[in-house]
């Protein structure tokens, strides 16, 4: 069971081309957004759609991956962990990030 705390697996769509960066030591570092949308009907009957935007950060190996194939709008598949961290903006507030560090990547678009 220590293997299922603190995993998320998402399929969604890319929502903008990766932000790609090198790091000083030559690893890359990707963020990027992917919707997850889901479909049902309501009490009423209505149809009703509720898209969720996810952050999504990789590192290294899968960094590499997503800049070579992935872009807006690609179908992906992934799987990590959840964090939140924060900082403070250039006036001085905090601010929250929860954003998922991706372990795995599955295209799924041709």
């Amino acid at each position: 069971m220590n293997g299922m705390k603190n995993r998320v697996q998402l399929i969604g769509n890319v929502g903008n081309d990766p932000e790609i960066k090198t790091l000083e030591n030559g690893s890359k570092l990707a963020h990027l957004n992917i919707a997850t949308t889901e479909r049902y009907k309501n009490d009423k009957g209505e149809k009703v759609e509720q898209t969720e935007w996810h952050r999504v950060t990789a590192w290294g190996k899968t960094a590499e991956i997503i800049e070579k194939y992935v872009e807006k709008g690609k179908e992906v598949g992934i799987e990590g962990k959840l964090i939140h961290r924060s900082y403070d903006d250039k006036n001085g507030e905090k601010r929250y990030i929860t954003e998922v560090v991706v372990s795995e990547i599955l295209l799924l678009s041709k």
